[in-house]
């Protein structure tokens, strides 16, 4: 798959968020998104995702535009900061109930990718008594579970502890294998230089190679 944009700019109101992108992203890659809190690095992932339209410019998935030929990018996993999940079920049951939506991930799926992540799909815990850690793996595991060819990770690795973050890091790698458009963001620099196979700087809304 390739995800393309082309001179996309965004504007709300009078404040320019996004400026002239232009970048093409292609499978068994992990792109890397870095910058300053404020930068543009969400705004770009919600670009590529379908979640914001542009001003002028367009953004294209194998060549149809996202907003007019679709809507959302098919296949795709995304985590945009906080995980929200329903209160008052367990994280088992938030991710079986998100699973039939598409009928693609099994029970059997979820409970390993929960195994995985040292989640207890057993647990009676609801989602609200989650921990931070808890409920951003909870996040993750519903952007990859279901095969998703292009998978999108705001901080993926925020409040992990450290065994997870090892977990995580060996998934991204082996999804890459599996042919998947990975794009992160994330402050942590040992991240970037270990995953991603390119970085882009974004710096008030304009986007440089690294």
């Amino acid at each position: 798959m390739k995800v393309e944009a082309i001179n996309f700019t965004k504007s709300l109101g009078n404040t320019i968020v996004l400026e002239n992108i232009n970048v093409l992203l292609k499978s068994g890659n992990i792109y890397g998104v870095i910058g300053k809190n404020g930068s543009g690095k969400t705004m770009f992932l919600r670009m590529i995702s379908g979640l914001i339209l542009p001003t002028s410019g367009e953004v294209k998935v194998d060549d149809k535009v996202l907003g007019k030929d679709m809507s959302f990018p098919k296949h795709l996993g995304i985590l945009l900061e906080r995980p929200s999940f329903l209160p008052h079920l367990t994280g088992y049951e938030n991710l079986k109930m998100l699973a039939k939506i598409r009928k693609i991930a099994n029970e059997k799926d979820i409970q390993a990718f929960m195994n995985l992540f040292n989640l207890d799909w057993e647990s009676d815990k609801k989602f609200r008594k989650y921990s931070l850690g808890m409920k951003q793996k909870l996040g993750i595991i519903q952007a990859i579970m279901e095969n998703q060819q292009i998978i999108v990770l705001d901080e993926p690795f925020n409040a992990l502890d450290e065994n997870s973050v090892e977990t995580l890091r060996h998934t991204l790698i082996k999804l890459k294998t599996e042919q998947k458009l990975i794009v992160m963001t994330s402050h942590n620099k040992e991240d970037i230089e270990l995953l991603c196979d390119y970085t882009f700087l974004i710096s008030e809304g304009k986007l440089m190679n690294t």
